[in-house]
């Protein structure tokens, strides 16, 4: 039978049949040795093959083939391993929820993300949520991010989703595609997928007031098919953001502002450190790229893990 995998638990996987019927299955023993560097060989967004096994008065299934991917979101599992964690696979675009504070989200972590993206070819779009929360000056701040990141060419859109404003236009980019929210605890995801489809009624948390983080309500990621032709995967709150399997000359590559620019740089393999004659260089001078970003990549380059918010 063939599937699409809904939701992960490590060792128990929910699988939609193609008939359109929901499976609890589990893999062969042998995935986990096919060298896969991954913590979890199956993830959401999966297309597998699985077969039907009854055990007393139970049909379970068993997973034995998994299609290939068309992309994935991956991300390093924890900070000194060497292992990858597949988040989700086969994305049409991903979401990543922003907010200023409640909890905070840094620069270097929404580019670290976008890298990743990049890297996989998934149109990324950035929600500033918690608008209604903010004073002026943090609205100004909004504005700036939403100027860097728009002149880069990403959709960015301002949204209340406690309050379900803007809701409509996350809606629009949706219709007909499989999208994945992510971000940190706290950020909204879930009270964001409960405003487009009211009646999932996922968990939601308040912030801890002690450090401003949120409440880590989704465990696993999980997909759901919404009433408007759109399916969502909600991911857990994710803290750090590291890149994984990238040389270092790949790396700005995947900042669009900077690879536009790679062919004006005297060297081919220009680092865009302390090389002559750099394209990025001199447009960071001239406050052409952004000095957030231009820290971001240098981040990535150096190896740099800054705390895990930022």
């Amino acid at each position: 039978m063939d599937g699409t995998v809904y939701k992960s638990t490590g060792s128990w996987y929910t699988v939609k049949s193609s008939e359109g019927v929901f499976y609890e299955c589990r893999i062969k023993g042998k995935f986990r040795a096919q060298g896969i560097k991954s913590t979890n060989p199956v993830a959401v967004g999966d297309h597998v093959e699985f077969e039907l096994e009854t055990i007393g008065d139970e049909t379970l299934g068993i997973i034995h083939g998994i299609g290939e991917r068309k992309n994935y979101i991956v991300r390093k599992s924890v900070k000194l391993s060497k292992q990858t964690h597949i988040i989700a696979s086969n994305l049409d675009q991903v979401f990543l929820l922003v907010t200023l504070n409640n909890p905070p989200t840094f620069t270097s972590f929404i580019d670290r993300f976008l890298v990743t993206a990049e890297a996989y070819e998934i149109p990324a779009v950035l929600l500033f949520n918690k608008m209604d929360i903010y004073g002026n000056e943090e609205k100004y701040e909004v504005d700036n991010l939403i100027d860097i990141y728009t002149k880069i060419g990403y959709s960015c859109i301002q949204i209340e989703a406690k309050k379900g404003w803007n809701i409509d236009k996350v809606k629009k980019l949706m219709l007909g595609k499989t999208s994945m929210f992510a971000g940190h605890s706290g950020v909204g995801k879930s009270t964001l997928v409960n405003a487009l489809e009211p009646g999932l009624k996922l968990k939601t948390a308040e912030i801890s007031e002690q450090h401003m983080q949120g409440q880590h309500t989704t465990t696993f990621a999980e997909m759901y098919d919404l009433s408007f032709d759109a399916r969502i995967i909600d991911t857990p709150g994710i803290k750090g953001f590291g890149i994984v399997d990238m040389e270092k000359h790949e790396i700005g590559n995947y900042f669009p502002e900077f690879f536009a620019l790679k062919s004006e740089c005297k060297f081919h393999n220009c680092l865009h450190l302390d090389e002559p004659k750099c394209a990025v260089k001199d447009a960071l001078e001239k406050d052409e790229i952004a000095a957030s970003r231009y820290r971001s990549y240098v981040q990535m380059l150096t190896g740099e893990e800054d705390s895990p918010y930022r």
